[in-house]
C-alpha cells in the first residue's frame, strides 16, 4: 500500500488517469433508474485516490476547466441566444431557478453556519450543475485570504458537492418523473400521448421506439381513388406528406408538375413519411411491385438552421412552403437541438440553431440548404487558431474586473471563457466557413476537461473530506434534497398555474433548468415519447449558461451573510 501510495504521489498523472477510469466505472453503474455519472463518480475515485497525497498543479486544473467552459459555451451558443428572446415564456423557469436557489442559500447559509465553500458546493450539488464548482474556486482564490484558508474552502466545496449532488440528482429524478404528475393529478403517459397527437403524431410512439421501421419509405401505386385531382391536391391529402416523384401513362414515365391532373390507371412512384404513406397508399389506390424507371434515389443532409424567417415555423407551415417551392421531395427526417432529438411532427416548432437532417432528391436538397442555413459538412478536423484566440480571449474578458463599493466585482478565467464561447458559438452558426468545432471534439473537449478538473480538485480535497462529512452528518444530504426539489416544486406550479404550459414540456423545462441529462432520460422514458425535450432544450440552454455564474455570487453572499 505504501509503495501504490508513493508511485502516485510521485507520479500524479498516474492518479489522475487513475481517478478517470475507476469514477467513469463508477458512474456507469445503475442503480434502478439511477446513475450517478462519469463526474460524480470521478471526484469520489479522486477523493479516495487523493489520501495517498497525489497532486496536480493547478495550472493543469486551471486549463482544464478553463476548456470545458469554452467548450460549454460554444455548443450552446446558438441555442441560447435564439431561445432567450424568442421562447421567454418557457426560459422564465431558468430565472425561477436562479432567484429561488440564491433565496435558499440565503437561508441556508446563516441557518446551518456555512462557509463560502460549503455553501456554494451545497448549490452546486443540489443544482446537479458541475461547473459551478470550477467558478466559486476561482471566487475564492480572489478573496484576499491565506493560501491554506483557500485550500480549505474549495476542499468544502468539492465535498459538500459530492454528498449533496447525488441527493440532488435522486431527488429530481423522482420529483419531475414521479411526484409532479401525482402534484397535478396528471397521468403523465396520457398527457404525452395526448400532446403527440396534438402536434401531429400518428401514433403515440417515440422516437427511438419507431426506429426499427424506416421514416421515409417509397410506394408504386396504381391511381383508383383520385382520378382527377392534381398531383399537388392529392399529396395534401395527408400531413407532412407524400411527394409524387415518377408518372408511369401508356407506357411513358415522367416527372409530374405539381399541377398535372392523375387519371384512372397511372402508375406513380410516391415517397414519403411512413406514418403518412399508409394513409396516402388507401386514398390512392393499390400497391404494385417496383417497375424499372420507378426506383427513389435519396441522399441526406445535414443542414444548420439560421435562417431568422425559418426559426419559429412549425414543420407543417415549413412542408406546405416546400410542396410548392423549390424544396418539393425534400422531407425533415430529424431535428437534433443542443444535441438532443426532437421529434419530427407536424406542429413541431423549428428554431434557429437547429440542425436538421434533409432526406430528398439530391438536386433539391442542394436547392433547399441555402433557403434554411448552412450545410454541416463532416469533419474530423478542429481549427485549433478559432479555439485557441476563444479559449485566451474568455481568459482576457475573465481577468477584467469592476469595484463596487469594497468588492472586486469580475468573471473570471470560467465567466470569461463561457462568454467567450457564446459568441464563438453563435458566431460559427451564423458564418460557418470557419473556425471548425466539430460537435464529437467538442464533447471531448468538455468530458475530458470537466473530468480533469473534478479530478484535480478531488485529489487535493481528499484528507480533508471527510472533517466536513463529519461536521455536518445528514444536514448536508437533507439541504441538498430542499435546494434541488424546491425550485422545481416553484417553477412546477409558475408553468402549470401562469403560464399554462402542457405537462409533459412543463417538467421537460424543470429537468432542464437543473441541466440534468439523467432526469429527462427519466422522463421521456416515463413519459413513452419524447415531447418533454421539446421544454428541455429550452431551458437547458440558458440554465447553461446562467448556474456557472452562481459560483462567484454564491462565494459573495455567502461571504457577507457570514460577517453579519
Amino acid at each position: 500500500m505504501e509503495l501504490l501510495s508513493g508511485l502516485l504521489a510521485s507520479q500524479p498523472e498516474i492518479a489522475l488517469f487513475l481517478a478517470l477510469a475507476v469514477g467513469h466505472a463508477i458512474g456507469a453503474i445503475r442503480f434502478g433508474p439511477f446513475q450517478l455519472g462519469g463526474i460524480c463518480g470521478t471526484l469520489i475515485a479522486s477523493l479516495v485516490i487523493g489520501q495517498s497525497g497525489a497532486r496536480l498543479d493547478a495550472d493543469v486544473k486551471n486549463v482544464a476547466f478553463a476548456v470545458f467552459i469554452f467548450a460549454l459555451g460554444f455548443t450552446g451558443g446558438p441555442q441560447f441566444f435564439a431561445n432567450v428572446g424568442r421562447e421567454w415564456r418557457i426560459g422564465l423557469l431558468s430565472l425561477v431557478e436562479v432567484f429561488v436557489l440564491l433565496g435558499l442559500l440565503a437561508i441556508a447559509v446563516p441557518l446551518l453556519g456555512l462557509d463560502q465553500g460549503t455553501a456554494a458546493g451545497l448549490l452546486a450539488g443540489a443544482a446537479t450543475e458541475s461547473a459551478v464548482i470550477g467558478t466559486a474556486s476561482e471566487a475564492i482564490a480572489r478573496l484576499g485570504i491565506s493560501s491554506e484558508q483557500i485550500r480549505v474552502l474549495q476542499t468544502n466545496i468539492v465535498t459538500a458537492y459530492s454528498v449533496t449532488y447525488l441527493f440532488g440528482l435522486v431527488s429530481i429524478v423522482l420529483f419531475t418523473s414521479q411526484l409532479a404528475p401525482w402534484l397535478l393529478r396528471v397521468n403523465l403517459r396520457e398527457s404525452a400521448e395526448n400532446l403527440w397527437h396534438k402536434l401531429g403524431g400518428e401514433n403515440d410512439l417515440g422516437e427511438g421506439q419507431s426506429s426499427a421501421l424506416p421514416l421515409l419509405v417509397g410506394r408504386v401505386l396504381r391511381v383508383e381513388g383520385v382520378a382527377g385531382k392534381t398531383v399537388l391536391d392529392t399529396e395534401k391529402l395527408v400531413a407532412l406528406g407524400v411527394t409524387i416523384r415518377r408518372v408511369r401513362r401508356d407506357g411513358t414515365t415522367f416527372r409530374p408538375a405539381p399541377e398535372e391532373i392523375l387519371r384512372t390507371g397511372d402508375v406513380v412512384l410516391a415517397v414519403g413519411r411512413r406514418d403518412a404513406m399508409v394513409a396516402f397508399a388507401g386514398r390512392v389506390g393499390p400497391e404494385l411491385p417496383e417497375e424499372p424507371g420507378m426506383e427513389a434515389v435519396q441522399c441526406e443532409q445535414d443542414v444548420l438552421l439560421t435562417r431568422r424567417e425559418v426559426g419559429g415555423l412549425t414543420l407543417a407551415r415549413l412542408r406546405q412552403m416546400a410542396d410548392v417551392g423549390m424544396g418539393r421531395g425534400v422531407y425533415v427526417q430529424r431535428i437534433a437541438r443542443m444535441q438532443h432529438s426532437v421529434p419530427t411532427l407536424p406542429e413541431t416548432v423549428l428554431r434557429r440553431g437547429d440542425v436538421l437532417t434533409l432526406t430528398g432528391p439530391q438536386e433539391a436538397v442542394q436547392r433547399v440548404v441555402p433557403e434554411l442555413g448552412y450545410a454541416v459538412t463532416p469533419t474530423i478536423k478542429t481549427d485549433f487558431v478559432f479555439l485557441g484566440i476563444g479559449v485566451l480571449l474568455g481568459m482576457l474578458i475573465g481577468g477584467f474586473s469592476v469595484k463596487l463599493g469594497q468588492a472586486d466585482l469580475t468573471l473570471g478565467t470560467g465567466g470569461g471563457c463561457l462568454v467567450s464561447g457564446l459568441m464563438f458559438g453563435w458566431l460559427r452558426a451564423r458564418l460557418p466557413l470557419f473556425g471548425s468545432l466539430p460537435s464529437s471534439a467538442a464533447e471531448i473537449l468538455k468530458d475530458f476537461g470537466l473530468a480533469t478538473f473534478i479530478a484535480a480538485v478531488g485529489l487535493s480535497a481528499g484528507p480533508d473530506a471527510i472533517k466536513l462529512i463529519r461536521e455536518y452528518g445528514l444536514i448536508l444530504p437533507v439541504a441538498g434534497i430542499l435546494v434541488s426539489v424546491v425550485p422545481a416544486g416553484i417553477s412546477l406550479l409558475i408553468g402549470h398555474r401562469l403560464l399554462k404550459l402542457d405537462t409533459p414540456i412543463l417538467l421537460g423545462a424543470v429537468a432542464g433548468q437543473h441541466c440534468s441529462t439523467p432526469t429527462i432520460m427519466a422522463l421521456t422514458t416515463a413519459a413513452g415519447n419524447g415531447t418533454p425535450v421539446i421544454g428541455y432544450t429550452i431551458t437547458y440552454a440558458i440554465s447553461n449558461v446562467l448556474l456557472p455564474l452562481l459560483g462567484p455570487i454564491s462565494v459573495a453572499m455567502a461571504g457577507a451573510l457570514a460577517r453579519h
